[in-house]
């Protein structure tokens, strides 16, 4: 993956990250209450989580389906694939140990949970549709532009054309 991609790659995902973590901000009892800098920190802080989580997870995605998803579509796919699972293994094991074993954050009752183990909804969402759909804006992205694209052959111009005489 070339340092441009995987850089672009990271700025879509931690945005996409960042605004979802916002969004479900009130289910967690965080919102409701604690003063405003330990919200933000805890925004900044599982954004971050979620960065490396989702790069740690792509990177294993690559080493054992990746070959040739640069360019084959198929192969793009399967990326997107494991690495949405491996997050989402992840996040169903995090959100657990982290609510039921060291109550580290709580669910409010707005929270859907998701039987057996109680896991959040919106968590679970964030790793159903962020790590693909980053994915794809990243790829798409790198495959128009202008750095990505063949280049045109020039037209013959009038000094090109000329003989030396």
């Amino acid at each position: 993956m070339s340092l441009g991609l995987s850089l672009r790659l990271a700025i879509i995902f931690a945005g996409l990250n960042l605004g979802w973590e916002a969004l479900q901000l009130p289910l967690y009892t965080i919102w409701w209450s604690e003063p405003w800098p330990p919200i933000i920190f805890a925004l900044l802080h599982c954004t971050l989580g979620d960065l490396m989580i989702g790069s740690v997870a792509l990177a294993l995605a690559l080493s054992t389906v990746g070959q040739g998803w640069a360019t084959d579509g198929w192969a793009r796919r399967r990326v997107a694939i494991v690495t949405t699972i491996l997050g989402m293994a992840y996040t169903v094991c995090s959100e657990w140990l982290n609510v039921e074993i060291r109550q580290s954050w709580a669910y409010t009752e707005l929270m859907p949970r998701i039987p057996p183990l109680g896991t959040g909804l919106a968590p679970m969402l964030q790793w159903l549709l962020l790590p693909g759909l980053a994915l794809s804006i990243a790829t798409k992205m790198d495959q128009t532009s202008p750095t990505s694209r063949p280049t045109k052959a020039r037209a013959p111009t009038a000094s090109s054309t000329q003989h030396s005489q």
